[in-house]
């Protein structure tokens, strides 16, 4: 299937979550021996993700607070024939399990979301509690060492000791979003760090395939993911 230009795997901003949950995906697949999983989509807006994994072949529920959001989603998924695999929900994070049944999903992607949530490890955990056993967890957040360093690189050095020094609201390190998967029962899988270049090059394309190349070499190498602009976890509910 060609990818369009909007699809996530061609953008240098989201080409390295989309490889990674596309992999785990389809491992869970092979050990589920269904191509079609049950896929929920806390905060997915107007489903940049959801309707590419409905055009995949499975079944995606989008949670989102905002109503105009998951009218644009119908839209897309209708424009994209994928209207039958896509259910549009209105909720939040930490109302999660209002919205959806706890265990009923094969994989949940809490993409941007913990920044906003009035209790990160309480929306972490309800997310943790939407999947079955074994399944998957897509965790994308805002890192706050990438805020130090884009700080101290416009003039702001009080701004990034500030940054350095006490907790950021909205921002997590790498360890912390880590400890927050972990708290909520999930097991981690890998991590890795999403928008370094992509952000830090002024002129860059984000559909340039050498600069989407160049996030998915280095997005696993510690040296590199600690400036990234976000962090990424992909986890798994023990068996």
């Amino acid at each position: 299937m060609a990818l369009e230009r909007t699809h996530p795997g061609t953008s240098a901003r989201t080409g390295v979550v989309w490889e990674v949950l596309s992999a785990g995906l389809a491992e869970r697949s092979a050990r589920t021996g269904s191509g079609e999983l049950a896929v929920v989509d806390l905060g997915g807006g107007t489903g940049g993700f959801a309707v590419p994994l409905a055009r995949l072949g499975h079944r995606v529920t989008v949670v989102d607070p905002s109503p105009d959001a998951l009218a644009a989603l119908e839209r897309r998924a209708a424009e994209a024939g994928v209207s039958e695999r896509v259910r549009a929900v209105q909720g939040d994070l930490g109302g999660v399990l209002d919205a959806v049944d706890a265990e009923c999903a094969d994989a949940v992607l809490c993409h941007g979301v913990l920044e906003v949530a009035d209790d990160p490890a309480e929306g972490m955990s309800a997310a943790g509690r939407v999947l079955r056993p074994g399944g998957i967890a897509s965790v994308l957040a805002a890192n706050r060492d990438a805020l130090v360093v884009a700080r101290a690189l416009g003039g702001n050095v009080a701004g990034a000791l500030a940054a350095l020094r006490e907790p950021v609201r909205r921002r997590f390190t790498e360890d912390a979003l880590v400890e927050l998967v972990r708290q909520a029962g999930l097991a981690v899988a890998s991590r890795h760090g999403v928008r370094l270049f992509a952000d830090l090059v002024p002129s860059a394309e984000p559909d340039d395939p050498d600069l989407l190349a160049l996030e998915v070499l280095t997005a696993g190498r510690p040296e590199f993911r600690a400036l990234a602009t976000q962090v990424h976890v992909l986890a798994a509910r023990p068996e």
